[in-house]
């Protein structure tokens, strides 16, 4: 079992912003901006366009309604839907508010939030979804 997996069982703590049987969303613990949120599949598939096609529109489905709930939790021009990532072999989506295209620069420092403050992104997130 990945590490991803481990967290959507809750085998590994994690701040759930939102799930179902199928998928489950939990906030980046290097987030690039306040709401940064990953979603991914509860099934172990490595790689995005290994789903077939209708699991992957559930998947977008699902992604697309976080996607609204981090904009109503936190304000912005636009949610980033970024598929990138090679250090998990797990498909993942970063969900990022963004107010600029400079705030879905992966290059950029990553914030640091104390356990209080992911609890209360991820409750934002969790209210409005």
């Amino acid at each position: 079992m990945d590490i991803f997996s481990k967290i959507a069982a809750g085998e590994i703590p994690s701040y759930k912003c939102a799930e179902n049987e199928e998928f489950y969303a939990f906030l980046d613990i290097n987030p690039l901006v306040k709401g940064h949120t990953l979603v991914i599949p509860r099934r172990e598939v490595d790689y995005f366009f290994d789903m077939d096609d209708e699991e992957l529109a559930r998947y977008q489905q699902f992604a697309k309604h976080v996607a609204i709930a981090i904009k109503k939790a936190f304000p912005c021009k636009k949610v980033a839907q970024v598929v990138l990532g090679l250090e998990v072999a797990h498909a993942h989506i970063h969900l990022i508010p963004m107010q600029s295209e400079a705030d879905a620069d992966f290059r950029r420092e990553k914030l640091k939030f104390s356990e209080e403050e992911f609890k209360e992104i991820a409750a934002k997130i969790q209210a409005a979804f």
